[in-house]
């Protein structure tokens, strides 16, 4: 495995458990001319300062930028620490980052700090605030990768575990919590998870008609990757079933798919991912043709920047 270029800086977010916290040490025991320096933008707290004495520990040059992703101005803060780190010569140059947080919740009656349905605020809003406040300090050749998720669409083995397909609607009406007079809803909570994911499919390749010469755009799949910390809100049973699923051959876990998204950010194998290119764990996968819609990626666009512009006034 060799890194494509001088490793400069990987910023991730969500380390702190599961795929990010296995991807972060993945990165970190690198041999030292191909491991980069990192920036690690999580909830403060214990678990955020554990996982950067364990990256610190390598010898990695490791600094932990603390922020609520549910907290548009928190990601906001974020970014302007980062490009001060970036620019003060803290670390190297900005090569890639990846935006690893994501929740699944139990009830989509809750809105998030900006009023927002928190799923979809979290998985997708969150990082195309991030993205945006960080484009101009990339130094190509750059990587942004965005994590995906097949339940975007249904298939047999998704329809016997009830896993609820996207339903795709305007991006605002994604973005807007359920009525609280109505009852929660598991259903509602898997579909608002899976249109998080299409979404993000979606962003990827507009995403990438719009940066700039040498900054490549690519989805991974960590493939199916049952009791970790994205099922937290649904309770200790289901995170403790998971953790059994999780012996089964085939199915996925942080410490097989952690080490896989480390090389996506970071080897010469992958350097001609772009244009949202969808690797599930370590193959190239084509996505569903619904999944490729021009004009439902330049709404999305547009609304994106519409609610994170309402929101960043609002917060004013």
């Amino acid at each position: 495995m060799t890194t494509t270029t001088t490793p400069g800086t990987v910023l991730i977010t969500g380390p702190t458990g599961g795929l990010g916290k296995a991807t972060t040490m993945a990165i970190a025991n690198r041999p030292a001319d191909g491991r980069p320096d990192l920036l690690l933008v999580g909830r403060p707290g214990r678990a955020l300062d554990e996982i950067t004495d364990a990256a610190r520990a390598t010898g990695t040059t490791v600094h932990a930028i603390g922020a609520d992703l549910a907290r548009l101005s928190q990601v906001r803060d974020a970014a302007r620490v980062a490009r001060q780190l970036i620019g003060g010569g803290s670390v190297r140059p900005l090569h890639a980052l990846v935006a690893n947080a994501g929740i699944s919740v139990a009830d989509t009656r809750g809105a998030s700090a900006d009023g927002f349905e928190r799923t979809f605020a979290v998985n997708h809003l969150a990082h195309a605030q991030l993205i945006g406040d960080l484009l101009e300090t990339f130094t190509p050749p750059a990587r942004i990768v965005l994590l995906g998720s097949n339940t975007y669409h249904q298939n047999i083995f998704r329809r016997i575990l009830h896993v609820p397909a996207a339903t795709w609607r305007d991006p605002v009406e994604l973005a807007r919590a359920a009525d609280p007079a109505a009852s929660a809803s598991l259903e509602a909570a898997g579909v608002a998870y899976s249109d998080s994911k299409l979404a993000i499919l979606y962003y990827a390749h507009e995403l990438q008609r719009r940066v700039r010469p040498g900054i490549s755009v690519a989805v991974f799949e960590p493939g199916f990757m049952p009791g970790t910390g994205l099922s937290r809100e649904h309770g200790p049973r289901m995170q403790q079933i998971g953790r059994v699923i999780e012996r089964i051959p085939g199915v996925s876990s942080p410490t097989k798919s952690g080490p896989a998204l480390a090389s996506i950010v970071l080897d010469d194998r992958w350097a001609h991912l772009k244009d949202g290119a969808f690797v599930v764990v370590d193959a190239e996968r084509d996505v569903k043709p619904f999944a490729s819609d021009r004009a439902r990626e330049a709404r999305l666009w547009e609304a994106t920047t519409e609610l994170l512009n309402a929101a960043e006034r609002a917060g004013a």
